[in-house]
């Protein structure tokens, strides 16, 4: 017979499993570590499938890159990059318990001091709203799906200077939204579907 504090603690295990997932990546220096990832609302981790397309896609234009992450979520995307030779590494997410998950990743992946990795817990949009900082030459952007974040971010990524001359711009987003028009500059140079998302690689052609 099991005791009941026993009954709790194995309850507690169960529950505490469904709330972790991992992110895998798949090149680099890192190769094949597998990072943690809390069960967040909202948060949906970019799949090895597409990982891996938009990085055949980018193959040679990452290492040495200044790499901005929009909704960095569970770090899929940056961390991928930053394993492929990313110079330097700016992730913006909102949760607070995500933003502090990506630091502990982070710290386990033992970056060495070359490389520059900043996670800002902020709303994305606040953030992007004042003028740029620094410019990014590779920007990965894949919000929440139907929060109607995308839109504005790209905007504000345009208008307020965060873009490098000819910089490349992942976007990703739910397959039912047929409104988004990027900014004029960006062309559109791929672009495919999977599941329930669509995702795209624009560049940026300052006029």
């Amino acid at each position: 017979m099991v005791s009941r504090p026993a009954r709790r603690q194995n309850k507690a295990n169960r529950k505490a499993s469904k709330n972790t997932g991992a992110v895998r990546i798949i090149s680099g220096m890192f190769k094949g570590k597998k990072l943690p990832v809390m069960d967040i609302d909202g948060l949906r981790p970019t799949t090895d499938r597409v990982k891996e397309t938009l990085f055949n896609w980018i193959m040679f234009d990452v290492a040495g890159a200044n790499v901005l992450d929009c909704f960095a979520g569970s770090g899929a995307l940056a961390f991928e990059a930053l394993s492929r030779g990313a110079n330097q590494l700016t992730m913006l997410e909102l949760s607070n318990s995500a933003a502090n998950q990506l630091k502990q990743n982070l710290a386990s992946l033992n970056v060495t001091n070359d490389v520059q990795c900043q996670i800002i817990t902020t709303d994305s949009q606040k953030y992007l709203a004042n003028p740029a900082t620094q410019q990014y030459d590779l920007i990965f952007i894949d919000p929440p799906f139907r929060k109607n974040l995308l839109t504005p971010c790209c905007e504000l990524l345009s208008h307020n200077n965060w873009l490098a001359a000819n910089a490349f711009i992942y976007v990703e987003h739910e397959k039912e939204l047929t409104s988004f028009t990027p900014p004029e500059n960006w062309q559109l140079l791929k672009s495919q579907s999977a599941g329930q998302s669509c995702y795209h690689l624009y560049q940026y052609q300052p006029q």
